[in-house]
């Protein structure tokens, strides 16, 4: 006897650990990596590791700013679009003719 698609015998398909939530540790991981790109951008390849720190510490939120947040989150979040801003500061003064920055 064949099933057809759709109507098998089980209710649900996949099991609730394979649906990417983002519960627990997940949150709690890609807000440290958040943490780790956003002070790292600041030595080098800021312009790479400050955006990348910002997408980890959204996602770490949940995607959302109401409800509870990890505080490895905001700091993630925070400190990575410091180290953006600083980073398009530095290329900027760095494309003007002088000495620098300054």
């Amino acid at each position: 006897m064949m099933a057809s698609f759709g109507h098998g015998t089980r209710r649900h398909p996949r099991s609730r650990g394979r649906t990417w939530s983002r519960t627990g540790t997940d949150r709690a991981t890609l807000g440290l990596i958040g943490v780790i790109c956003a002070v790292a951008g600041f030595f080098v390849l800021g312009i790479v590791l400050g955006p990348a720190a910002m997408v980890c510490g959204w996602l770490a939120m949940g995607r959302a700013w109401s409800g509870s947040r990890p505080t490895a989150a905001v700091v993630a979040l925070v400190l990575g679009a410091i180290d953006t801003l600083l980073a398009i500061i530095w290329l900027s003064g760095a494309a003007t003719p002088g000495i620098g920055m300054f």
